[in-house]
């Protein structure tokens, strides 16, 4: 029909081309193992990952292949990021923190055909090689060309390519570029593709004001790894606006990216409370040490962050806890936390309690709860099963034969997350629905009594789960790790409870622990926890 707009493709290349021709100029910095810092310009990188595209075709890569990195969030990593997609290949990014079992399985079932790792990554990968059916293994850094046996050295591949080969792929907006797998807590890792439109549109939208903002403007740090659901988005969408990229590489404990922080006046960065909590402690013991005045947005996602450390944060530090929501299956992105124009004068207690939930859909995220009776309305109370559609939202898994009910028959993801939303969308994460205690036949939700049991100033974190009952079938248990050289007993944190809410709700116990074992990923394994105290209540 004429008369309608051009159809320009949505294609990570195109991000390749305006990095280069706008960009050129802005820099890439990485922090090595050694913590040496390394900084390149954009012209640099884009150069370097055009060569890598070149090279990885003349090794036989082809439209549609699977090639895996298994790295730290590095500036390789982001040639890689680039490259792959950009020579008609597919990003599979590894999670090196998982079980060789597991990476073996994933290897397999995504069939990659190509690995880049990191030197340090190595003795990983040596625990299932003989597992895997890998072609090529590339190591990207550091030490260049000290590799022997089948390995290939990535700055030599990269050195030799000629960029003037480079030639996009003929690519369709709706062809895979990246690949996650789920963390696979209950069953077997499942793979989702990501394709190219949906990574272009998630990218426009990050990069939205009332998202996350990223501008040309910004130096971003991604502590969330790029082996995680590709660090939140984060790399496509600096590079496509321009942003300053500073990559920590493993030196991930607190001062090492306070330090960074500090030195490269970064103004972005996100990562999982588990994170944050570090980084507060070490805050907390050099009040005034380090210059954070460059940083308007500490993004938090992954779980939820109490408003204990939401306030910490903005009263002891000045800095701007700004909550995030989302999936492997959402690219991940779902909701954002800012603050409403109909908050923006409301006293700090107001907004903190805002601040605390999740937030509302992204644009072009549409979002349902629900309930065994229909779906919930948006009144803040009534809790049920999110539901979402959009873009960037998973259609089925990869590899997946038949009928599967995560999907509903009229096209939305069921999450697995109970919330409640609100009347103007904001929604509020209760639980996993896996996670919820059903006690006497209603509901409790967890995730309320751990982010109230981590606003107890001697509670360093805490976890709660569902314990089978003889009488009311579970109840809540909590698990708590105290601050260092801090203290309570189980009665006074019940009693820290107690005002807020039912009698009910309260945990019938609860256990301390020097630590809370985590996923791959950083959130709280709580089935380790149910496996560990499935008993606890069965002699009450």
């Amino acid at each position: 029909m004429r008369g309608l707009m051009m159809d320009f493709p949505l294609t990570i290349p195109t991000i390749l081309r305006r990095a280069e021709s706008l960009f050129g100029h802005k820099q890439v910095v990485t922090r090595l193992p050694d913590r040496s810092i390394v900084k390149r310009p954009y012209a640099d990188v884009i150069d370097r990952a055009k060569r890598l595209a070149v090279a990885l075709t003349e090794l036989g890569v082809r439209p549609g292949d699977r090639v895996a990195t298994l790295g730290w969030n590095t500036q390789q990593h982001l040639e890689a990021y680039l490259a792959i997609p950009s020579a008609g290949a597919v990003l599979h990014t590894l999670n090196l923190r998982l079980h060789c079992d597991d990476l073996s399985y994933i290897v397999n079932d995504a069939d990659d055909q190509v690995l880049l790792l990191d030197a340090s990554t190595l003795p990983i990968y040596e625990q299932f090689k003989d597992r895997v059916r890998i072609k090529k293994v590339i190591v990207m850094a550091p030490a260049p060309g000290q590799h022997g046996g089948d390995l290939l050295d990535y700055e030599t591949l990269v050195g030799a390519a000629d960029a003037g080969r480079y030639t996009e792929a003929d690519l369709d907006e709706r062809d895979a570029a990246a690949m996650c797998y789920t963390s696979g807590t209950t069953g077997r890792p499942k793979g989702v593709l990501y394709s190219h439109r949906a990574l272009m549109l998630h990218s426009l939208a990050q990069a939205a004001r009332d998202c996350l903002g990223v501008s040309e403007a910004d130096v971003v740090l991604p502590v969330v790894p790029m082996f995680h659901v590709n660090a939140w988005g984060l790399p496509f969408t600096c590079t496509m606006v321009g942003a300053t990229q500073v990559f920590p590489g493993p030196c991930l404990d607190p001062d090492s990216l306070l330090e960074l922080f500090v030195s490269e006046r970064v103004t972005v960065t996100a990562g999982v409370p588990t994170v944050w909590m570090g980084l507060l402690q070490a805050l907390d013991k050099a009040p005034g040490t380090y210059d954070l005045g460059a940083m308007r947005a500490i993004v938090c996602g992954g779980s939820a962050a109490s408003p204990a450390l939401i306030r910490a944060f903005q009263e002891r530090h000045g800095l701007t806890i700004v909550h995030a929501w989302g999936m492997t299956e959402m690219t991940p992105l779902g909701t954002v936390c800012t603050v409403p124009s109909y908050l923006a004068d409301a006293p700090f207690d107001a907004q903190l309690a805002y601040r605390a939930r999740q937030g509302v859909p992204q644009t072009l995220v549409e979002i349902r709860a629900r309930t065994d009776n229909g779906f919930a309305p948006w009144d803040g109370k009534t809790m049920g099963e999110l539901e979402v559609r959009g873009p960037w939202v998973a259609a089925s898994y990869y590899n997946s034969d038949g009928p599967d009910d995560r999907f509903t028959d009229d096209g939305w993801f069921r999450t697995g997350d109970i919330v409640t939303i609100g009347e103007r969308g904001c929604i509020e994460l209760t639980d996993r629905a896996k996670d919820l205690v059903k006690s006497g036949g209603e509901w409790i939700s967890t995730v309320a009594l751990e982010v109230a049991l981590m606003g107890h100033p001697a509670v360093a974190e805490a976890a709660v789960i569902a314990v089978p009952h003889p009488k009311w079938d579970e109840r809540p248990l909590a698990v708590v790790v105290l601050k260092t050289g801090q203290r309570a007993s189980a009665d006074e944190l019940r009693a820290f409870l107690a005002p807020n809410f039912a009698k009910w709700w309260l945990p019938d116990a609860i256990e301390f622990a020097p630590e809370i074992p985590r996923t791959s990923v950083g959130k709280f394994r709580k089935t380790t926890l149910r496996d560990k105290y499935r008993d606890r209540y069965q002699t009450v």
